[in-house]
């Protein structure tokens, strides 16, 4: 059975955007002022420079590590190509990958290369680099410290092998379902064998790691910028971008600016192109004032709290309940967003093609919430913070800096889950310190987590511990049998249609039990952009791709 989808270039519709007050200018940054615009062209224009504005490029540049993130991965999407292209629909079309092939029993499948790909430093993306790509993507490299990709199906892996040059044949124990969608996943990029090699220090050197996109890295500066630079042999893009040859742009820079206001400042001034995470408080008069704003949905999981089961108070499924129930989403949505942004429907995203509403099972009702926690035993005490045996219904809520919103979303909610008889703290941290004290920490009551991924088969990974490297993020370990039940069938799934209603109870069941506490739908990329830059695309990570871009000036 072939498994191969084709569709047109669906180009990002961008709404018009932008400006505030201008502030001051960025130096160093290339860029024409909006106003200064010229009359405007429907042909693309070979050259030009564009600046891109982040407000951070990370802590280091393993690949593995660094290619999931959504700062590296911006660069690292035009330095490497993937074996498959995904659109914000989530259907799948070729890319380096020509053509592929499963078996009835989904646990072999068949991978024939487009010919005439090449690393930048002139070695061909042969069936021998996608093996030693797909085997570090499974497995990482432990006596180097460089971890596996997250999210790709690892538990079943068996391996892959060379059928000859042009042909790779992959391997499962079990049906996995999963396997060719995560080769659109923004972390299995195509690096060097010769880079894979080299020990964590070295691949951590951005300049060490070689990859066959349109781009190249000209300099890097830490903590600082990226500057790339196109590949004028580039001929190989995903077939349903519709661009043949090599970029229009010369170069790419990504310059870190901290400040939110700075960077979009600095692109009303003219200094700069493109601005990333914009306060959404900013997009509306952005709009109004001429300059472009795109939000684009990734494929995955909505923005919400991963509530973990074994930290107090959130052990009791009433609890669980009552703190799910007493979220106001709708005025988190009037009040942090705009109309841009969706109200959740589940724990995913309604852009994943096998998603469904499930908005009654965790519906703003505070009066069931009180109830909930009144039959549980958690009386009211004089200051309004509800008790039980001795202990405040209390928890501590940790921003997400990945996410501009975050601070305020956990301040609403703070404010909406007092009412019902939470005391609630918020701690917040930079990216670095997030890393250290809140990622991966098994103690925290309740985090604020999204995720993207191509494919709902890799979920069971996430939300269960049933096989090593799992993410158990309810950290229920192998107890619910039902949850693993669900997730086991999901997982071993050999067609789509059968796995369809699983999907279906097991979103149901998850959010009834009151594990995962859905806020929005997330648009986590947020760009803000000079109308001269033009015919950006998105793809289903959300990720803005300037192969196909041009500038009108």
């Amino acid at each position: 059975m072939t498994t191969r989808t084709r569709h047109p270039l669906r180009r990002a519709a961008l709404v018009a955007t932008t400006a505030l007050a201008a502030v001051a200018l960025l130096a160093g940054c290339a860029g024409g002022a909006a106003s200064q615009a010229s009359a405007g062209s429907d042909e693309p224009k070979e050259g030009g420079d564009l600046t891109f504005l982040i407000d951070s490029l990370g802590a280091t540049w393993i690949p593995n590590s660094s290619s999931i993130s959504s700062y590296q991965g911006h660069v690292w999407g035009h330095l490497t190509d993937k074996l498959i292209y995904v659109d914000g629909d989530g259907e799948l079309s070729p890319w380096v990958a020509e053509s592929w092939e499963q078996n009835d029993a989904a646990t072999e499948f068949t991978i024939h290369l487009k010919d005439g790909v090449t690393f930048s430093d002139g070695t061909p993306v042969d069936a021998a680099a996608v093996v030693a790509n797909i085997d570090i993507w499974a497995k990482g490299a432990p006596d180097k410290g460089i971890a596996r990709i997250g999210l790709f199906p690892s538990a079943n892996y068996v391996g892959a092998e060379a059928v000859d040059d042009a042909t790779v044949k992959v391997t499962f124990s079990k049906a996995t379902l999963s396997f060719i969608p995560t080769l659109a996943y923004h972390g299995s990029i195509l690096i060097s064998p010769e880079s894979l090699a080299l020990p964590a220090e070295e691949q951590a050197d951005l300049s060490n790691d070689i990859g066959s996109g349109p781009f190249v890295v000209e300099s890097w500066k830490e903590g600082d910028s990226v500057v790339l630079t196109k590949r004028e042999d580039y001929d190989w893009g995903p077939e349903a971008l519709e661009h043949h040859g090599p970029a229009y742009l010369d170069t790419i820079t990504y310059k870190i600016v901290a400040e939110p206001t700075l960077r979009t400042g600095s692109i009303q001034s003219g200094q700069a192109d493109v601005a990333y995470n914009a306060s959404p408080q900013e997009l509306d008069a952005l709009k109004d004032g001429g300059f472009e704003v795109a939000v684009p949905r990734y494929l995955g999981f909505v923005n919400g709290y991963a509530l973990n089961t074994t930290a107090a108070p959130f052990g009791e499924e009433a609890v669980r309940q009552a703190f799910t129930h007493g979220i106001d989403r709708d005025e988190i949505l009037s009040t942090v967003y705009t109309e841009d942004w969706f109200a959740a429907e589940s724990f995913v995203q309604s852009n994943v093609p096998e998603a469904t509403d499930h908005t009654d099972a965790f519906a703003y009702d505070p009066d069931l919430a009180e109830q909930l926690l009144d039959d549980a035993g958690w009386v009211e005490g004089a200051d309004g913070v509800r008790e039980k045996d001795g202990q405040q219904l209390a928890l501590t809520l940790y921003p997400n800096p990945y996410l501009a919103t975050s601070k305020a979303i956990d301040e609403l909610v703070a404010q909406q889950l007092a009412e019902i008889g939470f005391t609630v703290d918020i701690e917040a941290y930079d990216v670095v310190t997030y890393g250290e004290k809140v990622i991966n920490n098994k103690t925290l009551q309740a985090t604020e987590v999204t995720r993207s991924f191509v494919d709902i088969g890799t979920i069971p990974g996430v939300l269960t511990a049933s096989n090593p490297g799992d993410e158990d993020w309810f950290k229920v370990g192998t107890s619910d049998e039902t949850l693993n039940d669900l997730a086991a069938q999901l997982a071993s799934a050999t067609d789509r249609e059968s796995r369809e209603p699983v999907f279906e109870q097991l979103q149901q069941y998850v959010l009834e039990k009151g594990y995962f506490a859905p806020i929005t739908q997330i648009v986590q990329r947020v760009y803000v952009q000079s109308p001269e830059v033009k015919d950006v695309t998105y793809n289903g990570l959300a990720y803005a791709n300037y192969f196909t871009a041009w500038l009108d000036r």
